[in-house]
C-alpha cells in the first residue's frame, strides 16, 4: 500500500483505495482516501509517465526463397 500525507489528520498514512493517475503535465501519481478521516490524499510519484509504444507499427521486409527470382 503507498503512503502518503494526510494534510487534515496531519500525519504520514498508508492511501485507502489507492489509484494510480498521469496528471496533465505527464507525471504520474497516486490519488486515494485517508484510513481516518476519509479525505482525499494525493501523493506525486517520481518521473514521466510513458506512453506505450506499438510494436507493430514497422513491417519486417520481406524475404525471398532461396529458389524464387
Amino acid at each position: 500500500m503507498p503512503e502518503g500525507y494526510c494534510v487534515k489528520c496531519k500525519a504520514k498514512k498508508e492511501i485507502v483505495d489507492a489509484m494510480e493517475e498521469v496528471m496533465k503535465n505527464g507525471r504520474k501519481a497516486i490519488k486515494g482516501k485517508c484510513p481516518t478521516c476519509g479525505t482525499v490524499m494525493f501523493k506525486i510519484l517520481g518521473g514521466k509517465a510513458v506512453a506505450p509504444v506499438a510494436a507493430a507499427t514497422v513491417a519486417p521486409p520481406a524475404v525471398k526463397p532461396a529458389g524464387a527470382n
